[in-house]
């Protein structure tokens, strides 16, 4: 069937389906030589916390100009301009989405000439933010488009860029407009280089990237380079006064309050306390070393 053709009963079938607002649900059309399927999808991650207005502004803003937006929060509670904690949160979030979802990042977010407000189409995702370092950590290679914002706002504060320039963004582009449209490129990111693990003969140096909800301590260790570098040899893990020497498969392999090591959800080396808060009670802090000593 010819491409127009098919986005012609597309829209008629949408139209008999229900009763179409500012986009249409199914919105095909080519992306870098892709056809990218559109939901209407919006997700929020930012630290505007759970106690002010500024969530519910966004979100407003949003469904006055498009109705049936799906807005999904993927968390309020990133601790202020911690772009860090947000890029690693978004990271292991935004593949669980459909292509063509908009996230908006709304964790320090002031403009300068060397950070600008900028949208990038990565992996058929849409991200919206300041451009500070932020989106490198999320993106594992350089971006497929990158456009520095263009748009004005209503009002004359600039204090609320979520609400003010990336929501028209978002909007923009769940209506079905290109990305192009909403500025001019920007040749490359901002660089922000996280700390990778350190290899040698007989150890792996890595840090604590990220603590959960429960204070269990994720690395930024990932069981491919731990499983190549032990090959079968004795290991200990140590951070502080914890020393593990295996893996186990689940939480409840060890006693309440022993302190196991398994790979997390998102394949990296994770240190916890069976039903207790391990970073508490060892008293580790984000960016705490983790040594791994092999035999």
């Amino acid at each position: 069937m010819p491409y127009e053709a098919k986005i012609k009963n597309i829209k008629i079938y949408s139209h008999i389906r229900f009763k179409i607002h500012n986009f249409e649900s199914i919105n095909y059309r080519p992306e870098n030589g892709k056809v990218l399927e559109n939901m209407g999808i919006i997700t929020l991650i930012s630290d505007w916390g759970l106690n002010d207005y500024y969530a519910a502004a966004v979100k407003g803003m949003i469904i006055k100009s498009v109705p049936d937006a799906r807005i999904v929060e993927i968390s309020h509670q990133i601790k202020t301009f911690d772009i860090e904690q947000a890029a690693y949160i978004l990271k292991n979030a935004y593949r669980s989405f459909p292509d063509g979802t908009v996230h908006i990042i709304g964790v320090n977010t002031e403009e300068s000439v060397n950070h600008p407000h900028t949208v990038a189409l990565y992996n058929n995702h849409y991200f919206i933010g300041t451009d500070n370092g932020v989106f490198s950590l999320i993106f594992d290679d350089p971006p497929e488009k990158l456009i520095i914002l263009d748009i004005l706002q209503d009002t004359e504060n600039f204090t609320f860029s979520g609400r003010d320039r990336f929501v028209k963004a978002a909007v923009h582009l769940v209506n079905g407009g290109k990305i192009e449209e909403l500025g001019s490129e920007k040749a490359e990111m901002e660089k922000k280089i996280l700390f990778e693990p350190v290899v040698n003969q007989d150890s792996i140096r890595g840090i604590v990237a990220h603590i959960d909800t429960y204070q269990n301590l994720i690395t930024n260790i990932p069981k491919k380079l731990f499983i190549e570098k032990t090959k079968g040899r004795k290991f200990t893990i140590s951070l502080r006064s914890a020393n593990v020497n295996k893996i186990s498969d689940s939480y409840g392999d060890v006693p309440n309050g022993e302190v196991v090591a398994l790979f997390s959800s998102n394949g990296m080396l994770e240190i916890a306390m069976n039903k207790s808060k391990a970073s508490s009670l060892l008293g580790i802090k984000r960016k705490f070393p983790v040594i791994i000593e092999l035999e």
